[in-house]
């Protein structure tokens, strides 16, 4: 189940009163100056922080928005179901906050045909497996150090389990490895990594951009040398952080950077 929360600062406080099996939609528009119309649409992209399924990065959540805010870009941070949850539920809550940011009535406008999403890590499944599966669809998406594979391996274990339990069937790793779910409507990506990430290996990424060009997805992959896994914003890594200024490029190539407007 969805809820949208306009009020991030109270309602965050009061986040552990909702249900379990609650997704939690908070918003951060862009606040245009007095001197725009502030009636102008923008595009408009959905955070999914990571965390192996178990809890949230708070890092991966709202300091992306923000930094979707400063391109001119409307975000908006999903604090998704973690822990005991049925996967169908959680694929639900992604397309439901697609069609909410896309269709529903707000103070502020959104460009329909420009819904991208990023995911981290576990986020970055999540991400991957509903742009690949999914009913409801971004128009675009980002992947930073995605887990992809659920199979061996290449998995990530703690995601796998808490997604799928302990011992899925192969059929089901199968249906919920996205780099074997990508068909010609999956949506253009932009993924980075490190290539020594000791948490998920850089071949999850190297599945999803191979199974891309197979269907010929526009793509672009940036492997960085040396990383830790969850480096975010990569505030601490000056050569990773280069990754902010990739991706502004390959966002503004598909009309996403408003900065003259911010």
């Amino acid at each position: 189940m969805l809820l949208v929360c306009a009020n991030n600062e109270r309602l965050s406080k009061e986040e552990g009163k909702f249900p379990p099996e609650t997704s939690l939609l908070f918003l951060y528009p862009v606040q245009d100056s007095e001197k725009h119309d502030t009636a102008a649409a923008r595009p408009f992209v959905l955070v999914l922080p990571g965390g192996g399924y178990s809890h949230l990065a708070q890092h991966e959540g709202e300091p992306i928005a923000r930094w979707l805010n400063d391109l001119g870009i409307h975000a908006g941070v999903l604090h998704y179901q973690v822990g005991d949850f049925e996967f169908a539920d959680l694929i639900k809550d992604v397309e439901d906050a697609l069609k909410w940011v896309r269709e529903a009535p707000k103070d502020w406008n959104v460009i329909p045909g420009q819904v991208g999403m990023i995911g981290s890590s576990a986020g970055g499944h999540l991400a991957s497996i509903a742009a690949t599966t999914g009913t409801v669809k971004p128009n675009l998406l980002l992947l930073c150090y995605p887990v992809i594979s659920l199979h061996e391996p290449y998995v990530h274990q703690g995601s796998r389990d808490h997604f799928l339990g302990a011992n899925p069937e192969r059929e089901l790793l199968d249906a919920w490895s996205s780099d074997q779910r990508v068909t010609a409507e999956t949506p253009p990506t932009f993924i980075w990594m490190t290539a020594n990430d000791s948490v998920v290996p850089v071949e999850n990424s190297l599945l999803f951009a191979g199974a891309l060009s197979r269907h010929k997805i526009p793509f672009e992959l940036h492997i960085f040398e040396e990383g830790r896994h969850g480096l975010g914003l990569a505030d601490d890594h000056a050569h990773v952080r280069q990754w902010l200024g990739l991706a502004e490029n390959w966002l503004d190539r598909y009309h996403y950077v408003k900065k003259e407007y911010a």
